[in-house]
């Protein structure tokens, strides 16, 4: 059978016949009619197009509506297994920015212990979304709903309250990172308040209302000298935008305890790090880029005193979130009314023994094994503080909080994670 190109073109161009002018005539309406034929095909063929095209968007559109959406008794369903409890006294908890890395160990281990969780998480690219999303199966594979979608988004949080009488929510989603507030300004302003408000106003109008322990800062301590931080210290200098939305947050939440009758516990982490960590904190990237041989850029302050902080293991920090939520007591009010004064609280959860920065570096090194490339630089005008040094005695009176994992421990645990994470442990050298 000849092909199409056969059809349309001769095998041999040079031998075609030219009839003289008694077929001029016939040769002008045969090509007259085969123009016209082609014309109508080619009319046929564009609304063709632009038919399949139309429907294809719409059908895109709906798959993206329906993936994006939620609701519905299938979705309701899902949400409520999610938060059945499975202990006696056990809770129901909402933990907003599941899908992060204090959320991810946060949720798991209530889970563990028989308590109901439901996630909630935005999945923005502040940093890869692709960790995330693997913090997001790793949930899933343990009977943890995490459901796509923004705190600003009242009906979706409103929906959820109406589903499940949530006990207690686990506040965690933040736009997180000192010097990227630099950049993008209203990210912060976007999650760290306005997600607030909204988050805490339907807690305000639930009947029960929920107890709230939500994630502030040490980073609030700002240009405070005084060490150790003690939560009665000054935070009224913050360094960065950052400092000054969590600080903010703080106010806030104050005022919906004070009028709403809100259980409020504030909790200040002292730089947190471990296994699932964030890319943008200094231990990772300095991981990262010392496993790639890229140089490591190291700060110091002012007289070239070396930064110092207060790195807190993982497992340390999910015990005061944990220890927080068990102590939180409950709030007074019904929907909307306060009835009776509740609890506000803030505690400080840190390890309490700083290390200056290039001892961090140290450690990773010997880890590794692996010699890094180091440039030291002077601290630029970008939020960051010279130094972090929590006091934790308010935090083990009142729930016994009690770090045990110091940072040579800890490092090894994440280095152990992020080279098995990363695809290095069939690398010569590395184990």
């Amino acid at each position: 059978m000849p092909s199409l190109e056969d059809e349309l073109f001769p095998s041999t161009p040079g031998k075609f016949k030219v009839d003289r002018a008694h077929n001029m005539n016939r040769q002008f309406h045969r090509c007259f009619a085969s123009t016209s034929t082609m014309f109508l095909w080619a009319l046929f063929l564009i609304a063709l197009t632009a038919s399949y095209l139309s429907f294809q968007s719409f059908v895109d559109s709906g798959s993206r509506y329906f993936s994006a959406s939620w609701g519905g008794i299938q979705w309701e369903k899902q949400v409520r297994n999610s938060a059945q409890i499975h202990r006696s006294g056990g809770m129901s908890v909402l933990v907003t920015g599941a899908a992060g890395f204090v959320g991810t160990h946060v949720s798991l281990a209530l889970k563990k212990r028989g308590d109901g969780v439901v996630g909630l998480d935005n999945f923005n690219n502040y940093y890869d979304p692709s960790l995330k999303k693997a913090r997001k199966s790793l949930l899933n594979s343990h009977g943890i709903l995490v459901i796509e979608g923004d705190l600003n988004d009242a009906k979706l949080l409103a929906k959820l309250f109406d589903v499940v009488a949530f006990t207690h929510v686990m506040h965690l989603a933040a736009q997180a990172g000192v010097r990227y507030a630099m950049e993008n300004p209203n990210s912060y302003v976007h999650s760290n308040i306005a997600g607030l408000v909204t988050l805490l106003e339907i807690c305000k109008s639930a009947n029960p209302q929920p107890a709230v322990v939500w994630a502030s800062s040490s980073s609030v301590y700002g240009l405070n000298e005084k060490v150790p931080f003690s939560e009665a210290d000054r935070t009224d200098q913050p360094a960065s935008l950052y400092a000054a939305t969590k600080k903010a947050g703080e106010e806030i939440t104050h005022t919906y305890n004070h009028i709403y009758g809100l259980s409020i516990t504030g909790l200040r982490f002292f730089t947190v790090y471990g296994p699932w960590g964030r890319p943008d904190m200094a231990y990772f990237s300095f991981t990262r880029n010392i496993l790639q041989g890229k140089p490591i850029t190291i700060y110091r302050g002012k007289n070239r005193v070396d930064l110092a902080r207060d790195f807190t293991y993982i497992d340390d920090i999910v015990k005061g979130c944990l220890g927080s939520l068990d102590t939180s007591g409950k709030s007074t009010g019904s929907g909307g009314k306060k009835k009776g004064n509740a609890p506000y609280r803030i505690f400080n959860l840190g390890n309490t023994s700083p290390v200056k920065v290039p001892e961090l570096v140290n450690i990773l090194e010997r880890h590794l094994k692996v010699k890094a490339k180091r440039n030291i630089v002077d601290m630029p005008g970008n939020g960051d503080v010279p130094f972090t040094h929590a006091n934790i005695s308010l935090a083990q009176r009142e729930f016994g909080y009690k770090p045990t994992t110091d940072l040579q421990t800890g490092l090894k645990k994440f280095v152990r994670w992020y080279l098995s994470y990363y695809g290095y442990n069939n690398r010569k050298g590395l184990q």
